[in-house]
Formats: structure tokens, sequence, C-alpha cells
């Protein structure tokens, strides 16, 4: 009598190597096919039942999203979950540093929109909706500056769409819009996970230390005639300083040339690792445009992206191909230390 194929120890030993194989593939780099994100997992990990409702027609607790932040009382220490309802609510929102541990939950990125329109010479200014607290979370909701920018190299014309300034805050499924300074992300620990932005000059930017796995990037066509729109801006300014944006995964497309990223700072720090870049970007990749010193420190560099615009051939000279080892820092949640306060990690 013989022996099928799962009784026979061999296979029995495979199948159990193969399995572990598996699992370990799933894990790589801190990031699990298993921590598929979604409204109902955070609301179970952040453990609350105070919740807000904010609905524009009047079948809530408030009317406007600030309402809602201003009725929280300072120095919180508790999660409370906001849950801003299906609409367009046109007003600019704050939360102030003294206001930690706000979950703001929509209903989809395209469906819940907080959204606002101004331009300033001050990024601060004309930001639609600004986050200084320590311990954030948003789910599903967008945020839009649709100021009309003009030419785009005037000073007047930072539409700020976001501000993160609060360290350890995240976003999930949640689209930034703007046509110029999109996402300032300013300063602290972040995480945006399957995000949508979009814009066309310097379109994420600031010295925070921050990861955006598995993101839509969508440049749009800008007016300005001297230099090509960059996604990135990266402000890191010594060696010392933890600042760089981390894309991973994801997919950069649209409408337009654009460079991956210039140096704001002299120590600047942008990595994309496994990403698609369709043709909008590039050849040379890279842009030293505005920065008077020396190309030696910038830390912008690329790790097996792969579409019609990832070909190394002709990029930036100072721009690297990261090895594996090279790239491994980068490529886990504990880059911005994640696995102590994302609340999916916890």
């Amino acid at each position: 009598m013989h022996l099928s194929y799962m009784q026979h120890p061999i296979n029995v030993i495979f199948a159990c190597i193969l399995v572990t194989l598996v699992i370990l593939l799933d894990n790589v780099h801190g990031f699990s096919v298993k921590n598929v994100i979604d409204s109902p997992l955070l609301t179970q990990k952040i453990q609350t039942n105070r919740t807000i409702k904010v609905d524009a027609n009047g079948q809530g607790d408030f009317k406007s999203v600030q309402a809602a932040i201003d009725s929280i009382p300072n120095g919180n220490s508790n999660w409370i979950i906001i849950h801003v309802t299906k609409g367009i609510y046109r007003e600019k929102v704050h939360i102030p540093r003294n206001k930690p541990y706000i979950f703001i939950r929509g209903n989809g990125r395209g469906r819940t929109a907080i959204v606002w329109s101004e331009n300033s010479e001050d990024n601060y200014q004309s930001a639609t909706f600004k986050v200084e607290a320590p311990y954030f979370v948003a789910f599903g909701i967008s945020f839009k500056n649709d100021a009309p920018t003009g030419i785009a190299h005037t000073s007047q014309n930072q539409s700020v769409a976001a501000l993160v300034g609060g360290d350890k805050a995240a976003f999930y499924h949640c689209g930034f819009f703007s046509s110029h300074n999109t996402l300032f992300d300013y300063k602290g620990r972040h995480y945006y996970d399957n995000c949508y932005i979009q814009g066309s000059i310097d379109f994420i930017f600031g010295r925070g230390q921050s990861i955006f796995h598995d993101c839509e990037i969508f440049v749009i066509a800008n007016k300005r005639h001297e230099i090509r729109g960059s996604i990135t801006a990266n402000s890191r300014q010594s060696a010392k300083e933890s600042s760089g944006f981390i894309f991973v995964k994801g997919r950069v497309y649209g409408v337009g040339d654009v460079y991956l990223g210039r140096a704001k700072g002299a120590y600047s720090r942008v990595v994309f690792a496994n990403t698609y870049f369709s043709r909008t970007v590039i050849p040379q990749g890279w842009t030293n445009w505005s920065h008077p010193g020396s190309t030696d420190n910038l830390a912008h560099a690329e790790y097996k992206c792969h579409g019609p615009g990832s070909a190394s051939t002709n990029r930036a000279p100072w721009s690297k191909q990261l090895s594996d080892k090279e790239a491994a820092p980068f490529l886990s949640v504990d880059f911005i230390k994640g696995k102590e306060w994302l609340p999916a990690w916890l």
C-alpha cells in the first residue's frame, strides 16, 4: 500500500518548510500581507467606546469637524473617535498640540472630504488641515486645498492641503489634493498607508521622518517653465537628523514630467523602494535645483523600482541604486519605531 503525497515523511517536512517560508516572506521588512488595515481593525486596536459624530446635515453631535475637536478637553489622554460622515466639509481644521489621541474616521476618501481654498506665502497659514498633536490617526478621508495657483513659481502660491506636525501620526486610505505644496510633512514620525497624494511641485515636503506604504502618487502638469516639478522636497539639514521620506511599494504616474525629488536641505533624504514609475518620471530622476551647496551628502536613492520611468542609466550622479543591505534599514516600520506606537502593530 502506497503512502499519499502528504503522508510521505519527506513531503510533510517539505510542506512545513514551505509554509514557514511563505509566512516569513509575508512578513518581510515588517510589512505583512496580514496587516491589511481597515477601519474595524483600527477601532479595535484603539479600544475606545468614545465616539463623536459629525454630520453636515445635522444628524450628529456636531455639523463641523472643528467644533467636534474643540469639544475635546485640553490634555486629553484617552483615544476619542470623531466619525465624520459622508459629505464635503468646507472649513479649515486645526488639532492643536494639547489634544492628542484623536482618531478621525471618514466614510472613505471619495465620500468624506475636508476642503478649503487658500493660497499664501506662508505654508502654515494656507493649510486646509493641520495636526500638531501627537498620537493621531485618520482613516478614509480626503484633505483638499482647491485654491487656484496660477503661475506656480510666484511666492503667493503655497496651497497646502494638510500640515502634519505632530509626532506619531498615521493616515490610512486618505487622499491629499492640491496643485502645489500638497502635503507639508513638517516634523515628527508619520505613517501613510494606501493613501493618494496629488500635486505638481514640491508636493510632499518638510522634515518629517515618514514612511509612505503602498501609496499612489499622481502628478499633474504644472505651469512652471524654468524647471519641472518635484514629488518631494525633503529638508534634512544634518547627518544627525532622523528626517527622511521612505516610499515602499506604491506607484508614481500622472500627466507631465516630474523629478522624484529635489534637494531642499544639504542632507536631504528620500528613498523609493519597490515602486512603479511611469514615464512621468524623467530620466535624471533627481535635481539639486535651488540647492547652492555640495551634493556629497544628499541621500536620494532607489531600490528595485520598476516600470518605464525606473531606468537608472541617466540618473543624477549623486543618486544611488541601493543594495539589499543598504536598503534594509528603510524597509521596515522600525525606521519610525512604528511597532512601539502604530495601533495596527500594537
